[in-house]
């Protein structure tokens, strides 16, 4: 269940990892007042990292595009699934060995950084194969990675995701070519990026901070990757996650806090309470109504989700399925409307 935190949560956290895609921007415009929160995070002394799945892109791309939103960043600040994926080959390789590549430039400058060498053959002798998002990927070099790593070759992915979003609509990811490769070799790699621990740990090991906080907007990578590694989380609702899908939401994909935006890194954070069959805080009370969700009340727009999600969770664990949602809307936040 949600925790409480008497304290606002840059005060109880000197690090927040930062998922980018529906938490920071959306599409090539930031998420609104992103720019000035996280100035604001940054004056309370806390450190920022912007953490990503995508290989694909370098740092230092990463870092101009958050500059170019009014956000102050710098190539240290970001971390990615591709220097994730380099730093576990450099701790199973000797340096300078040969890594097949199978992804674009992001992934090769990070092979580079570990002091690995990327190669495009066969005649090179690669001793392990990486792969990540390249859509601009030859389909013979792709059956050639294939090949080593059903003969035996270590292979590490940068990450699995599903979807990437495309100019032209959410195309196919990363992870379909894992999958792909998988099914062909039956071999599983080892992957690098969120849900996975070892981003998160890298997040760390670069950037600093002992008191880490995981701020993201999607249930299965950032939240579920946050629960793995042990640590806090806060899911802000400004990206892809609805009632809905935290209602569906088992243990291992719940946030340690929530909150409608970034604003929820300076306020503390009230946990509800049982009065008789309600889940209650402040004003708002919810409760499972012949298996539907029912919210009452008046107050603050997250106190409301807080005593929704509460109320859903309790119905999900004892009952084994979700509650009834649709139809059910949450308030207005500061004039828009929350999914």
């Amino acid at each position: 269940m949600l925790k409480k935190s008497a304290q606002p949560l840059s005060d109880r956290f000197d690090l927040a990892m930062l998922d980018l895609d529906g938490v920071v921007y959306i599409g090539a415009s930031a998420v609104p007042g992103a720019p000035e929160h996280l100035r604001r995070a940054r004056e309370t002394g806390m450190h920022l990292a912007f953490v990503t799945n995508n290989a694909s892109r370098p740092p230092a791309r990463v870092a101009e595009h958050l500059t170019e939103l009014g956000i102050d960043a710098s190539p240290g600040d970001v971390v990615t699934s591709a220097q994730a994926a380099a730093h576990l080959l450099a701790g199973m390789l000797e340096p300078g060995a040969p890594v097949f590549l199978l992804g674009s430039a992001g992934l090769e400058e990070s092979l580079v950084e570990e002091g690995l060498r990327p190669v495009r053959g066969l005649n090179d002798n690669p001793v392990a194969v990486v792969t990540g998002y390249d859509p601009e990927l030859p389909w013979r070099r792709l059956m050639q990675g294939a090949v080593l790593i059903r003969n035996g070759v270590p292979w590490v992915a940068s990450n699995t995701d599903g979807t990437v979003p495309t100019e032209y609509g959410l195309g196919p990811g990363h992870g379909v070519q894992v999958k792909m490769l998988a099914d062909f070799s039956g071999v599983e790699p080892i992957v690098a990026g969120k849900p996975r621990r070892p981003l998160l740990d890298e997040t760390v090991r670069r950037v600093g901070g002992e008191r880490p906080l995981m701020v993201g907007d999607r249930l299965d990578t950032d939240i579920e990757g946050a629960n793995g590694a042990g640590l806090d989380s806060l899911l802000v609702l400004t990206g892809v996650t609805g009632l809905a899908d935290l209602a569906d939401a088992g243990p291992e994909l719940r946030p340690t806090y929530l909150s409608s935006d970034l604003g929820g890194l300076f306020v503390p954070h009230p946990a509800p309470e049982s009065e008789g069959g309600w889940v209650v805080l402040n004003q708002w009370r919810a409760r499972a109504a012949e298996g539907r969700l029912s919210v009452e009340g008046h107050g603050a727009v997250d106190d409301w989700w807080r005593v929704a999600v509460t109320a859903a969770w309790r119905h999900r664990d004892e009952q084994g399925h979700p509650l009834d949602v649709e139809g059910v809307t949450a308030p207005e936040a500061e004039g828009r409307q929350v999914r």
